[in-house]
């Protein structure tokens, strides 16, 4: 079982002329967090999802999205606060941009749910959840709990400037995270937000695999045996919201199915095993972008995609 710790949210999405700043804003469920759990279910994978999620009709109808994608919900909460709000916006090539609603949304004020059930292989975190307190204090001690517990820990920090105020203060508690980390997923820019001057640092600091995003360039694959890069797979762009999460969430899919969901198992992964797993990553963040929104492909559409 992989346990999905992070925020739910309203992407405020643009509707079908989508570079009129004045046109109709559609609602779309998403979250970074959120979008992993729903791919991970979509991919067969078993799966949980750990939030707080407003009892308001938008949080309602994410978790019965997440119940029919196949994600547990048994550690959600449920609090009176609204819904985040992320209002997305289209630049031309398709790649999105954001701005965050988040004073006194539920999800903020998640509470500790203790040590994780016993049936728990890895935990996943990142995006907003790690940024806006208390919450993200929260989720810290769950990071660290659970790494202490042998659990693999993936963190897909998913910067956004925006939202952090103190970026030199959230680098410095990034870094203490990195020792807990067993798969550390960023996108390119993330890693240069980050001031990551280059792989080995973060490895050095305890991380078993890095796994790079470029875009429509594909993935790199860093370990201590050396790095490894996949290209991205052609399609037709229609937005690129939900690629970096469903990204994450395949790799993790694919890493569960080669039994290496484990610090163990993933120092062990092959040159070849890892092409897979990034390739399979790659192929099903070309199959969400294909299409709008954050709308991650089940297993079955991934089997029949002619990407």
């Amino acid at each position: 079982m992989i346990v999905v710790g992070g925020e739910a949210l309203v992407d405020l999405v643009p509707g079908p002329d989508s570079h009129d700043p004045s046109g109709p804003l559609l609602p779309r469920w998403g979250g970074g967090p959120y979008n992993v759990a729903i791919a991970l279910g979509r991919l067969g994978v078993p799966v949980r999802f750990l939030s707080r999620v407003s009892t308001d009709p938008f949080g309602s109808a994410m978790l019965e999205r997440a119940e029919r994608s196949g994600v547990d919900i048994s550690l959600v909460q449920r609090g009176d606060e609204p819904s985040t709000l992320a209002v997305v916006g289209l630049e031309p090539s398709g790649s999105a941009r954001y701005g965050f609603y988040t004073e006194g949304t539920a999800d903020r004020l998640i509470v500790d749910p203790g040590p994780l059930p016993s049936d728990t292989r890895a935990v996943a975190l990142g995006t907003l959840s790690m940024v806006l307190e208390p919450g993200a204090s929260v989720y810290a001690k769950v990071l660290r709990r659970e790494a202490d517990a042998g659990r693999v820990i993936s963190l897909d920090p998913n910067i956004r400037p925006d939202l952090i105020t103190d970026p030199d203060a959230y680098r410095e508690r990034f870094r203490s995270w990195l020792p807990s980390v067993s798969l550390l997923k960023v996108s390119d820019e993330d890693a240069e937000w980050l001031h990551m001057a280059h792989p080995k640092e973060w490895l050095d600091a305890g991380v078993t695999a890095i796994i790079i995003t470029r875009g429509s360039e594909g993935l790199s694959v860093v370990t201590a045996a050396g790095k490894i890069d996949v290209p991205g797979v052609p399609t037709v762009v229609v937005d690129t919201i939900g690629a970096g999460d469903t990204a994450h969430a395949a790799l993790l899919a694919r890493i569960y199915a080669h039994g290496a969901l484990s610090r163990d198992g993933l120092a062990a992964l092959s040159e070849e095993a890892w092409h897979d797993v990034a390739g399979f990553a790659a192929k099903a963040a070309a199959h969400t972008v294909s299409r709008a929104g954050a709308e991650p492909p089940t297993a079955a559409e991934l089997d029949a995609a002619k990407l």
